[in-house]
């Protein structure tokens, strides 16, 4: 798990200065800070299992199993890329893996991984869906829907809030009168936890639990996971809106550095192991970004394929 959050990490390093150069198209909401979620949630699933991931998808997928040269090559909108170049980085995916498409529209992966989970059930499967969200997300009609169905048709499903106070500028506060979202689980008779979003430990136990409820039938679980991103909404976003202090206490609480230390009080992590593991992953780097500008762009045919379902 923190060889997976360094990846993420680094990833996002990797790209971020890439955009800042121009050498990549569109835009990228960087993921950094909440890296801890994506792999304490996936650690418990296997490929069968479904993610719905937002607009913030990198940490997601590369948790889920998603190559970093197929995620990489399809920020560069190549023909290698994992959505063969058409979806960039808002919508990164890979079906084999489980990792859906990612879904930009705020809350509509709620549905979306509802709707997996009564599939799961109707064919019988032990397979579980997950729903990755921000708390801004909580205020939609679709979390709404999505929790209620999942209720009262008791499906696997486990719904994980990414609570970073913030949906885009705007501060939790400010949109919804509870301090937890956790709390809107009870209107569903729905069972909720809340986690420290920034210890991967906190949250593996946490979704662990909730994931395991689901495959033995036990029906959905709304996990409230506290975190907090450490640059703003988007790359353009200077982060001007957050008060200094607050972001003073959350920034010291990265969840590599902790992770990092409880693994090396308990005699697991060594420094040569963290040499090693930033060594390895520095040229993984290296390959995914060379075989990204390598890669063939797509031909204009590709505006004609993948419309329809087979």
């Amino acid at each position: 798990m923190y060889e997976s959050m360094v990846r993420i990490r680094r990833f996002e390093d990797c790209i971020h200065l890439r955009f800042l150069q121009g050498t990549l198209p569109g835009t990228v909401h960087l993921y950094q800070g909440q890296e801890a979620v994506a792999v304490g949630t996936c650690a418990h699933l296997n490929k069968e299992d479904v993610v719905a991931s937002t607009h913030r998808p990198h940490g997601h997928a590369i948790a889920k199993g998603v190559t970093l040269k197929s995620i990489m090559a399809e920020l560069y909108g190549k023909q290698t890329g994992c959505c063969k170049g058409k979806g960039g980085s808002m919508h990164i995916g890979d079906a084999s893996v489980g990792m859906l498409p990612a879904i930009a529209i705020v809350g509509g992966g709620l549905t979306i991984a509802t709707g997996c989970a009564l599939a799961f059930k109707f064919q019988k499967r032990d397979n579980v869906a997950v729903a990755f969200f921000g708390e801004g997300a909580s205020n939609e009609g679709d979390f709404h829907e999505a929790m209620n169905l999942a209720a009262i048709w008791n499906l696997p499903v486990v719904f994980v809030c990414e609570n970073n106070l913030y949906g885009a500028s705007t501060h939790f506060k400010l949109v919804c009168k509870l301090e937890d979202v956790a709390d809107r689980a009870a209107s569903y008779g729905m069972p909720s936890a809340i986690c420290d979003g920034n210890d991967v430990f906190s949250v593996y136990d946490c979704v662990g639990e909730a994931v395991a409820r689901a495959r033995a039938g036990g029906g959905p679980t709304l996990v409230e996971c506290k975190t907090y991103r450490r640059g703003g909404h988007s790359r353009s976003d200077a982060n001007a809106y957050r008060d200094k202090e607050e972001e003073k206490v959350w920034l010291a609480r990265d969840p590599i550095p902790m992770a990092q230390k409880k693994l090396m009080s308990m005699g697991i992590l060594t420094q040569s192991d963290i040499a090693r593991i930033d060594d390895e992953i520095e040229k993984e780097m290296q390959d995914a970004t060379e075989f990204a500008v390598n890669s063939p762009l797509p031909s204009p045919d590709e505006c004609f394929t993948d419309l329809w379902a087979k």
